[in-house]
């Protein structure tokens, strides 16, 4: 299965469901199933901005220390990859007309010209499987239960 790696606190967010675009400064015509690996690095201070943190939080997250790191965190289904296109009063604007607001543009980086990869079908595994991450897009032999 094809999988990606994401550093923390992004990859948790994603699988809580309070991420729904991972946002990249390439696109991919890949569509399909995507195992989501948790990076071992952790951005500290990305985890202290009020909105990410509110996430965690509001899931039972309340240190860093409970990031799973170098592991395979679950599955999700990668839908499509659209060009972010421009900034309004409230968000962005991808290529499709779709508008990002709040939460969800404190997520990613939306600013015209990335991509965002639009997530579905998010599949937490029970526990974490460790794994070796990979830049890009990678293939990932283990199983997801």
């Amino acid at each position: 299965m094809k999988a990606i790696t994401i550093k923390q606190p992004w990859a948790t967010l994603i699988m809580l469901g309070e991420k729904r675009f991972e946002t990249r400064g390439w696109q991919t015509k890949y569509r399909g199933e995507l195992a989501i690996h948790a990076g071992k690095q952790v951005d500290r201070d990305a985890c202290l901005e009020p909105e990410i943190k509110a996430a965690l939080v509001r899931n039972g997250i309340l240190s860093i220390s409970m990031l799973p790191t170098g592991s395979v965190i679950g599955t999700v289904t990668l839908k499509d990859c659209i060009r972010s296109a421009e900034t309004w009063t409230d968000g962005y604007i991808l290529e499709n007309g779709e508008l990002v607001y709040s939460p969800e543009y404190d997520f990613g980086d939306f600013t015209p010209g990335r991509f965002a990869w639009e997530l579905a079908n998010v599949k937490q595994l029970p526990e974490p499987v460790p794994a070796k991450g990979k830049l890009s897009l990678w293939n990932w032999e283990g199983e997801t239960g």
